[in-house]
């Protein structure tokens, strides 16, 4: 498909950290392709993207003034300029070039002035008259991103010349439609891209379309998932759960969606993937699990299967040559480059480097497409004896996880039969004990071995029935010889009046046990695993214990020996159970609020605010501040403990 003008389009997403990449954008991509548009993906600040546009602009008149100067080397030095217009950065500029050549002589009032005239271009903001883009794509993704994901749309305006050419989608887009029109006057789109002609008049589907891995290539972001095939077997879900958007995003289930086409497609695009990353919402409520299963393991991903790295130099010089994204596999193949060169040793790597160094490939500012194609048969057969040949195991993970009253013994001799792991199995609510407790027993009977969840708390549950979920897991793990990892999750509300408000409280939660919940998995880095022992000493030997722990102050729960070995824990308990009944009552008023910056504010009683101030108010500051004496104190404790079977979770940010 042809068209008589291409346009400039930008994929953007907001500069949030996610685990995995924009699924949504990926598609796009594609569509853009196929209409032979010129597309750029970009993910950070706004500003930063105008930046580095105008220092690429301004380094091409520099390169053309002398490119033996190397230029790469001052580049945040330049940037820095470009935004202060700093008399004093200039000059270390200037000075850099003379120091690199001795005779520029009139050359260099012209390199002066180009480097004013880009300063002024960004400083008066000359670059809003020039649009640089015909449309804007905007990724959103949780609510609890609402800031920065408006500040970017809001941004974006600055990019284009009409704001209807900035297209909103994804989950937050659907869920608050409304709210982000009243914020940006950008009205969003909702739901799939499951329709012809909704962007453009042609009758491409975009939700159909293979995802396109290149633009991921573009940015400096890694995503943590990203060696991975990614898509859906199937599409919405069938409950309607309180704490969930998917069936007002997908209010229709499809039950089965193949993807063996789009793995071919992209495996002889971009290169194999080692995993096989499924978002599906509700897998096992397709009647066609069976046929998704089979489709599965032929695309490579039976139990126990092997990946190995394809030679990843050989498809960017590919992709090169047809001139797929050069923007990407330019990059891509510098890295690549380096990659082996660090990897490599002796005599190997000083000729690697003088090659490289050679064809000037020794930094990314220099690296040229042309200079890439005409270096590479001179290196094709050395870096396929050196690449990474390796094979490493490759899995299967339903993301979003699986219903587990929806698993039966059929269901889960399937999913035995691929390389699944984790096997997500969610248990949302104590409610589902007995079929949660169930589908574990099925998953060890079938050597399913390592499972995992997410915990929802937060909501309507009280916190005792938090306990109770991470206690079967603990157990359930040591008694069946598997690996049970929970992730515990704050609910968030997605809409209605309390959406913005990050510090949401279920009606059964308060500040303080939402607070020390958090502690705690500051100290498990957010998960809890295996360990009996670890669970019991982290959360509590019985729910007792553990509602003391809840109340317990904050850089106690943090340090938990320490405090415990100086007894300060002890004192605290001590000091209130001493309390008369009316004072533990306002007491525990106090603690709940977790503000303990001014207890006069709140209490009358000296009892009271005393007991407050000792232990409440004792912060992380005070215990990292090498003038307080609990800092000596805790010093003296670590020095005396190194070998500790404990001290890691003791002294975990400390």
């Amino acid at each position: 498909m042809s068209r008589a003008k291409k346009r400039k389009i930008l994929l953007l997403e907001p500069n949030y950290k996610n685990k995995y990449p924009p699924i949504g954008l990926m598609k796009i991509a594609t569509y853009h392709r196929e209409l032979r548009d010129n597309v750029v993906f970009y993910k950070g600040e706004i500003k930063d993207l105008i930046v580095n546009h105008i220092f690429e602009s301004c380094l091409e008149k520099l390169k053309e003034i002398s490119s033996n100067i190397r230029w790469y080397k001052i580049k945040d030095l330049i940037k820095r300029y470009i935004i202060t217009h700093n008399s004093k950065v200039l000059e270390e500029i200037i000075e850099f070039a003379e120091e690199e050549i001795q005779h520029l002589n009139g050359h260099m009032a012209l390199i002066e002035l180009w480097l004013k005239h880009f300063s002024d271009y960004y400083r008066k903001k000359k670059y809003v008259e020039e649009f640089y883009f015909d449309r804007i794509y905007v990724t959103t993704l949780f609510t609890f991103y609402w800031k920065i994901t408006i500040k970017t749309i809001n941004d974006a305006k600055k990019l284009v010349k009409n704001i209807e050419d900035i297209k909103v989608g994804g989950v937050m887009a659907t869920v608050l439609a409304d709210d982000i029109e009243k914020e940006t006057g950008i009205k969003p789109h909702k739901g799939l891209l499951d329709k012809p002609g909704i962007f453009d008049n042609n009758d491409m589907i975009i939700d159909e379309l293979p995802l396109d891995y290149s633009i991921l290539d573009e940015i400096d972001y890694k995503y943590p998932e990203n060696n991975a095939y990614y898509g859906y077997m199937t599409r919405g879900c069938i409950r309607k759960c309180s704490f969930c958007a998917v069936w007002k995003i997908e209010p229709k289930f499809n039950p089965y969606i193949s993807l063996k086409d789009k793995i071919n497609i992209t495996k002889n695009k971009y290169g194999d993937q080692r995993n096989l990353l499924l978002l599906d919402n509700n897998v096992l409520a397709s009647k066609q699990f069976p046929e998704i299963i089979k489709e599965i393991k032929e695309s490579g991903f039976i139990k126990e299967a092997k990946f190995i790295e394809p030679n990843y130099f050989e498809i960017a010089i590919k992709n090169l040559k047809d001139s797929l994204n050069d923007r990407a596999y330019t990059k891509k193949s510098f890295e690549l480059l380096q990659y082996l060169l660090n990897k490599l040793k002796g005599q190997n790597q000083q000729d690697f480097y003088s090659l490289l160094k050679k064809n000037n490939l020794l930094n990314i500012e220099n690296t040229t497409k042309e200079k890439i194609l005409e270096i590479y048969p001179q290196i094709k057969e050395f870096y396929e004896k050196h690449r990474n040949k390796a094979p490493k195991s490759r899995y299967v993970d339903f993301n979003q996880g699986v219903d587990a009253r929806l698993l039966t013994e059929e269901k889960m001799k399937l999913l035995s039969e691929i390389s699944i792991k984790p096997l997500r199995i969610a248990f949302d609510s104590i409610s589902y004990k007995d079929i949660y407790v169930k589908s574990i027993r099925l998953a060890a009977k079938y050597k399913i071995r390592n499972l995992s969840n997410y915990l929802l708390y937060n909501e309507k549950d009280r916190p005792e029935e938090l306990y109770e979920r991470l206690e079967i897991n603990v157990l359930l793990s040591e008694e069946l010889k598997i690996n049970i990892y929970s992730f515990p999750m704050k609910y968030h509300p997605i809409n209605g009046e309390k959406y913005l408000n990050r510090d949401y409280l279920g009606e059964h939660w308060n500040r303080k046990y939402i607070r020390a919940i958090q502690t705690i998995l500051n100290a498990t880095k957010g998960k809890i695993g295996t360990g009996v022992s670890f669970f019991y000493k982290a959360f509590g030997g019985n729910i007792e214990e553990y509602k003391k722990i809840l109340l317990m102050p904050e850089t106690y729960i943090l340090h938990r020996f320490f405090f415990e070995e100086i007894g300060f824990t002890d004192k605290w308990w001590n000091d209130f159970k001493n309390l008369t009944d009316k004072q533990k009552e306002k007491a525990l008023e106090i603690i709940k609020a977790n503000d303990f910056s001014n207890t006069t504010d709140y209490t009358k009683s000296k009892t009271i605010k005393r007991f407050i101030d000792e232990h409440y108010t004792i912060s992380r500051e005070e215990i990292n501040n090498p003038k307080s004496k609990i800092f000596k104190l805790k010093e003296e404790y670590d020095s005396q403990c190194k070998s500790h079977t404990h001290l890691q979770f003791a002294r975990a940010n400390a």
